[in-house]
């Protein structure tokens, strides 16, 4: 279809415009794509001496669309999603895995569960290029270009196909030295007396439901602590801190360890999923299917943290 190279120039053009208007800046932009912001600058003004037309409004403070622009930038979009489909429909009948993966995660489980099983990944697919992107926030995968994203939640997506990873149980837990020092709470309503830590992204962080065999009851808690990570939130449990809700993926070891003592252990606390998600598309790239079936293998229903 681009049969010289002034004709592929533009199409590199167009992609970085694109890239511009979805990054928000020309430095976003270069950054994203490890160019400097001069070679940025560049390849839009030769787009817009091509077309013929102003594109961008440029400020200090901000970048802004004209109205042409908006209606190139839709069309444009539109056109690099059909050239990435195309790509990867060709991948499919290639049926090799290849290209670069680009994974969204939270931090604490891209770091303690995704980036050290990347190697034995890497190893299976050595044509595959990764790309892990950790952000505790929910993002916008399609505008943001994920391939996947991992999310811990109970609430899924429409928009998107769900793919169960593995359970995530949350357990309460402290230092042994935090007991030694203020006792142990031996009911839930005993928690109201000691310095709790909570995680301020986490679904209702100052409710607490707790189930039983005796029943079911939430525990208002007052935190002393808000921390938006959950490693974090662990680190700063183990110096001695205080109490914390916090998933098994994050504290199972510190338990099986000694590190950790898991309080009120008869109550079990909230449960949620954690999923591998990805846009509903008529053809799954083989670089997807890839990290989906090396995963989800690896665990299951009964993960390694759980046991303890």
């Amino acid at each position: 279809m681009f049969t010289n190279l002034n004709q592929r120039s533009r199409l590199d053009d167009i992609a970085i415009f694109v890239c511009v208007v979805q990054s928000g800046s020309f430095t976003a932009a270069a950054d994203q794509l490890q160019t400097s912001k001069s070679v940025i600058s560049k390849n839009i003004s030769r787009l817009e001496n091509q077309l013929g037309v102003k594109l961008l409004i440029r400020s200090t403070r901000r970048l802004q669309l004209t109205e042409i622009g908006q209606v190139f930038y839709n069309k444009s979009v539109k056109g690099l999603e059909t050239l990435q489909t195309a790509e990867e429909e060709v991948s499919i009948l290639q049926g090799s895995p290849r290209g670069v993966l680009r994974i969204n995660a939270p931090h604490s489980f891209g770091i303690m569960h995704i980036a050290p099983n990347l190697t034995a990944l890497k190893a299976l697919h050595p044509e595959l290029s990764i790309n892990l992107n950790m952000d505790d926030k929910k993002v916008d995968m399609i505008k943001d270009d994920f391939d996947l994203t991992i999310r811990i939640t109970q609430q899924l997506d429409g928009n998107l196909i769900a793919k169960k990873m593995a359970p995530c149980k949350h357990v309460i837990v402290s230092a042994p030295e935090y007991i030694q020092k203020n006792g142990f709470p031996k009911s839930p309503e005993a928690l109201i007396h000691h310095n709790i830590i909570t995680y301020q992204y986490q679904q209702s962080p100052n409710e607490w439901a707790l189930k039983s065999a005796k029943g079911s009851k939430t525990i208002s808690i007052e935190s002393q602590t808000q921390m938006n990570n959950s490693l974090a939130i662990r680190e700063a449990v183990l110096s001695g801190l205080g109490i914390a809700r916090m998933p098994t993926f994050v504290v199972g070891k510190d338990i099986k360890d000694g590190r950790l003592i898991r309080l009120l252990p008869e109550y079990e606390l909230l449960e949620l999923s954690i999923y591998i998600m990805y846009p509903d598309r008529q053809f799954l790239a083989p670089k997807v299917r890839a990290f989906i079936d090396f995963f989800s293998t690896l665990y299951q229903v009964s993960p390694p943290w759980d046991c303890f």
